[in-house]
C-alpha cells in the first residue's frame, strides 16, 4: 500500500458453507483484515454495493443469485475493485464465466490456504501506484507490514489484532484525524460492531501498552470534537526536524544495526521460507497417492509372470513410472525418483520372466521409499527472493545507512569500497542491480569500470551517483549503457525507490505462465512452487487443448513437458514459433532426457531453456524469472527502436 492508504483492508466473503466461512474468517482476522460475510448471493451484492470493500472473495455455487451473476452485478454496480472466486476444481467452464463476468482470479477447491492469501495479496497490490517500505517507524517503535512484528526499542510488544489495526490505521495515516465511528468501520465487520466505548478503551489499551513498554511521549493526540490523530514523534538526532512519522526510514550511521536482522515468516512456525510453505503442505498432501500410483505397476508383475505381458501394458506402465519420477523428484522423494527412473528403463527393454525379480525389487523399493515423510523443500536462489545491489563507493557516511536500510526496502547491499575489489566480488556476486559513484579524483577510473560492466553484464541495470550534475557527465554515462544518473544529494529513500524501479524481481510480479504436462501431479508441484513468487499460472493436461488455451490466457512465458500425448513439447515448440503474434514467446521445456540429442532438439525447435526431471524448485523459479527479466529487457530495447525510428 502507499503511504497514504489505509492497509487495514475491509474484504466481502460471500460463501454459504459454514465450515469454510468459519475457516476464512479465522484465517483473514488472524492476517488483520475486516471481513464482512454474506451466505447468499442476493446478501452480497446488497453489502457490495452499500458498503465500501477493497476486495471480494466469491463463492460460485451460493443460494438465490449465484456467483457469475453476482459478479457481473457487483461490476455493472461500478465496483472496480479486485473479485477473487472460490470454486471447486471440476468447474472450468465457471471459472472461464466468471472471469469473462468481471473476477479478477480464482482458486480451485480444496484450496491451500497460503496461497489463496498470496493471490489475495497479489490482488491487493495491483492496486498499489507508489512504493513503500515494509516497516513503518514512530519514534522508536517499528511495526513490520511483513512479519506482523512490533517493537518498541528493539524489545518485541505483544499486541491483541485489533490493537494492530490501530496502529498501523494511524501509522499509515499521520495527519489524519479518526473519529470512534470511522475506526468502527475500518477493524471492525458489520455483523460485529461494537459500541463506540469499544473504540475509548482499545485506544486506552494500546497507550498503556507502550507506556509499560517504555514510551514516554504520546502517541495519540486527541482532537476533541472531531476524534483522534497521531502525533509528531519526538525530535531526536537522527530524524531532520521536519519529519513527521510514519516516513520512509531514512537511516544513519546509529539508527540501525550494521547487519540486517533476520525476520521472522509468516506462515512457517519452524522459519523456513513462506514461500515454499504451500509447496510443502502440497506435498505431504499427496504422499497416500504416490503410493496408489506405485501400485499400478503391480499388474504388469503379474503379467510378466503369467506370460500374458503385451505391449500396450507394458508401454502404459513406462508412461506411470516415467510421470512418477519426475513428480516424484520434485516433490521431495529423490530416492524414489531414482528407482522410478529405473523402472521405466526396465520397462523399455524386452522383458523376459527372468527379469520380474529385478522388477518386483524395484516396485517394492519405490514403495518402501514413499513410507517414509517427503524431504522438506529448500528455498530458491537468495538473489531472486531478495535482490542484490552492488554499491562501489569508499565513503563510509554514504554506505552506512544504505547497509542499514536496505532490508527494510526487501533489499540485500554488498559495499565494494574500491573500484579495485569489484573483479574479485563479481567472481563470488552476481548482482541483480550496480549503483557506482562518479567520483571527480578517479573518472577515468569508473569510466573504464563501466566500459567492462557493459560487456560483463549487459542485462545488470547500472545506477551511478556524482556530486557534481553536470551535462558532459550525463552524457558520457549514458553512452556507456547507465540506466539512472542521480546526484548524491538525494536521500536514502529516494535512492531505494530508483533501485527498486530497476530491479528484475519488480518487472516479473504480474507476469503470466503456462504449464503444460499430462501429468496432474507434476502440474500442482510446478504450479506451488511458482505461484507464491508473484506469477498468475495457468496449467493444461491436455495438449490438444493447446492452442485455444494459449490465446485465451496470453502468457508470458511457457513451460511444456517433453513426452506428452497427442501433442508433445516439440510439437507445441514448433507450432508456436511459426506463429507471427507468438514467436518470440519465451519457452521452456522440462524433461527426464538431458542427453545431447534431446536438447539438440529441444533447441532446434524453438525452446529458449530447458530444465531436466526432477525438477528442482529454486532452478525452475530461477530460470523462469530470469526469462521473463531477458523478455522484458527484449521488449523495452523493441520499443526504444520504434520510437528512434519513428
Amino acid at each position: 500500500m502507499t503511504a497514504t492508504s489505509l492497509l487495514v483492508v475491509k474484504i466481502l466473503l460471500v460463501e454459504d458453507d459454514a465450515p469454510v466461512v468459519d475457516t476464512l474468517v479465522n484465517v483473514l482476522t488472524a492476517q488483520h483484515y475486516a471481513v464482512d460475510v454474506a451466505t447468499d448471493g442476493e446478501m452480497g451484492l446488497e453489502l457490495a454495493t452499500n458498503w465500501d470493500y477493497e476486495l471480494i472473495l466469491l463463492d460460485l455455487q451460493i443460494p438465490k443469485l449465484d456467483g457469475i451473476r453476482l459478479c457481473r452485478e457487483i461490476r455493472a454496480q461500478g465496483f472496480q475493485k479486485p473479485i477473487l472466486l472460490l470454486t471447486a476444481k471440476d468447474s472450468s467452464a465457471d471459472v472461464v464465466q466468471g472471469l469473462d463476468a468481471g473476477a479478477d482470479d480464482y482458486v480451485t477447491k480444496p484450496y491451500d490456504l497460503p496461497e489463496l492469501l498470496a493471490r489475495l495479496r497479489a490482488l491487493l497490490r495491483r492496486r498499489e501506484t507508489t512504493l513503500a517500505p515494509m516497516v513503518l517507524t514512530w519514534e522508536k517503535l517499528r511495526l513490520n507490514l511483513y512479519t506482523a512484528d512490533v517493537t518498541y526499542a528493539d524489545e518485541p510488544l505483544a499486541l491483541t489484532p485489533k490493537e494492530y489495526s490501530l496502529l498501523e490505521l494511524f501509522l499509515h495515516n499521520p495527519q489524519r484525524a479518526f473519529s470512534r465511528s470511522d475506526i468502527l468501520d475500518r477493524l471492525w465487520s458489520i455483523d460485529a460492531l461494537p459500541g463506540e466505548g469499544t473504540v475509548t478503551n482499545l485506544i486506552k489499551d494500546l497507550r498503556q501498552k507502550l507506556k509499560a513498554a517504555g514510551m514516554t511521549a504520546d502517541l495519540l493526540e486527541t482532537v476533541y470534537g472531531l476524534g483522534y490523530r497521531l502525533n509528531a514523534p519526538p525530535q531526536v538526532s537522527t530524524i531532520a526536524p521536519t519529519v513527521i512519522a510514519p516516513t520512509v526510514i531514512v537511516p544513519t550511521a546509529n539508527a540501525f544495526p550494521q547487519a540486517p536482522v533476520a525476520v521472522p515468516p509468516l506462515f512457517d512456525q519452524t522459519r523456513s521460507d513462506p514461500k515454499l510453505a504451500s509447496v510443502n503442505k502440497v506435498l505431504q498432501r499427496y504422499q497416500r497417492t504416490f503410493i496408489d500410483r506405485v501400485a499400478r505397476l503391480e499388474p504388469i508383475e503379474v503379467a510378466l509372470q503369467q506370460g500374458t505381458l503385451n505391449q500396450g501394458l507394458q508401454r502404459e506402465a513406462a508412461q506411470e513410472a516415467h510421470r512418477l519420477a519426475g513428480a516424484l523428484g520434485s516433490f521431495g522423494y529423490g530416492t524414489g525418483s531414482q528407482l522410478a527412473r529405473a523402472i521405466e528403463q526396465l520397462l523399455h527393454t524386452e522383458l523376459a520372466p527372468a527379469d520380474r525379480p529385478a522388477l518386483a525389487n524395484l516396485i517394492a523399493a519405490l514403495k518402501q521409499a514413499l513410507t517414509s515423510p517427503p524431504t522438506p523443500l529448500n528455498a530458491a536462489s537468495p538473489s531472486k527472493a531478495t535482490p542484490l545491489v552492488l554499491v562501489i563507493d569508499h565513503e563510509a557516511t554514504f554506505t552506512q545507512p544504505l547497509q542499514a536500510g536496505a532490508s527494510a526496502w526487501g533489499i540485500r547491499l554488498e559495499v565494494a569500497p574500491q573500484i579495485e575489489r569489484v573483479p574479485a566480488m563479481l567472481d563470488q556476486l552476481a548482482p541483480d542491480a550496480i549503483l557506482l559513484t562518479l567520483a571527480p579524483h578517479q573518472v577515468e577510473a569508473v569510466l573504464a569500470l563501466l566500459q567492462a560492466l557493459r560487456v560483463q553484464l549487459p542485462t545488470v541495470p547500472i545506477l551511478v551517483m556524482t556530486e557534481h550534475d553536470r551535462l558532459v557527465d550525463r552524457v558520457t554515462v549514458s553512452r556507456l549503457g547507465v540506466r539512472r544518473f542521480l546526484p548524491k544529494a538525494i536521500g536514502t529513500t529516494q535512492i531505494f525507490e530508483a533501485l527498486l524501479q530497476l530491479l528484475p524481481s519488480a518487472s516479473t510480479t504480474d507476469a503470466r505462465v503456462l504449464l503444460v504436462d499430462d501429468d496432474p501431479l507434476m502440474l500442482e508441484g510446478l504450479h506451488s512452487h511458482l505461484q507464491p513468487w508473484g506469477l498468475e499460472v495457468a496449467s493444461l493436461q491436455d495438449s490438444s487443448q493447446f492452442w485455444d488455451v494459449l490465446t485465451v490466457t496470453k502468457p508470458d512465458l511457457l513451460v511444456l513437458d517433453l513426452e506428452m500425448p497427442t501433442f508433445d513439447g516439440i510439437d507445441l515448440c514448433r507450432v508456436v514459433r511459426q506463429d507471427v503474434q507468438w514467436g518470440n514467446l519465451p519457452i521452456l521445456v522440462v524433461t527426464a532426457h538431458t542427453d545431447m540429442t534431446s536438447i539438440q532438439q529441444v533447441f532446434a525447435a524453438g525452446a529458449d531453456d530447458f530444465i531436466g526431471k526432477p525438477v528442482a524448485g529454486p532452478e525452475l523459479v530461477t530460470r523462469v524469472l530470469s526469462r521473463l527479466d531477458r523478455a522484458r529487457l527484449q521488449h523495452e530495447l523493441e520499443s526504444m527502436k520504434r520510437s528512434f525510428g519513428a
